[in-house]
């Protein structure tokens, strides 16, 4: 019956949404206008010699689509050290970037990603995010369509794992693998054991381990695993002796996600220079 549904959806709705002679994508767009991003070294923080060294959260979405290919040019385009992407298993075990389980997040169509394979999620489209109207016929992206984007780049592509498998990791490091970024590649997850499971299949890559608040407990899981695995905390959950617990232990740290000039240099005054960002630009 989605199925069915779905197909309702693209064939007839979609285009009645889209049209431009009808109100319904003109009024979208009045929510979908593109944010002006904040620049950290214009408002003094960090410098060329010593700089703070960004992640785009989901891509550069102040400027298009979240976990679309154009937000990860733009990331590219705008010089990001790392563009952070969410990645979740299709029904025929495809991964595609999309950041919660629901097509109907980010799509006009509905259902779980799960249980559609990537031919049919590519005939979903965009209902809203950042300019989403001028990209045409923008579909969601697979995750070896997302790593070409880093090809030949100095940005680092950071891959969420979302889907709760470890029997096809081996399918993220090999695209990793196949595109020649083992080294450049980040990936990061909630589950200790995931990374536990890439760091088996592969040392060289880099994780980081997605927490909340920083304890001792969360290093000393981190460097049981990798004793160069990064913790990447919730900078809402932190406050300045828990941040300070990570510097006097010499971990690397990223936090997400900090948005405002106030907070990007209150880290970088206490040694923070990895932080991940919707707003923030160098």
């Amino acid at each position: 019956m989605l199925l069915f549904i779905n197909k309702i959806i693209t064939l007839i709705l979609v285009p009645i949404y889209m049209c431009p002679f009808l109100p319904f994508v003109h009024v979208a767009k009045l929510f979908n206008l593109p944010s002006e991003l904040i620049s950290l070294s214009e408002n003094g923080v960090g410098s060329a010699e010593d700089p703070i060294y960004l992640t785009a959260h989901r891509g550069v979405w102040a400027v298009a689509p979240q976990n679309s290919l154009p937000s990860y040019e733009a990331a590219v385009e705008l010089g990001y050290y790392t563009a952070e992407c969410d990645i979740h298993l299709t029904e025929d075990n495809e991964w595609v970037l999309i950041h919660n389980s629901e097509a109907e997040s980010q799509f006009c169509q509905f259902g779980e990603v799960s249980d559609y394979t990537l031919e049919e999620l590519k005939t979903f489209s965009y209902r809203d995010g950042k300019n989403f109207w001028k990209y045409e016929d923008l579909r969601i992206a697979t995750l070896d369509e997302y790593l070409d984007v880093f090809v030949g780049t100095e940005t680092r592509p950071q891959i969420e794992i979302k889907s709760d498998t470890y029997d096809m990791l081996y399918t993220v490091v090999e695209a990793v693998e196949e595109k020649g970024l083992t080294e450049q590649a980040i990936v990061i997850s909630f589950d200790l054991g995931q990374l536990q499971k890439i760091h088996e299949l592969n040392s060289d890559i880099e994780l980081w381990y997605l927490i909340d608040e920083i304890t001792p407990e969360n290093i000393a899981a981190a460097k049981a695993v990798d004793e160069n695995m990064w913790l990447s905390p919730n900078f809402e959950k932190n406050d300045k002796e828990s941040i300070q617990l990570a510097v006097d232990a010499g971990v690397g740290v990223s936090f997400w996600t900090v948005n405002t000039v106030e907070e990007a240099k209150m880290l970088y005054d206490m040694g923070i220079r990895y932080i991940e960002t919707d707003i923030l630009c160098n």
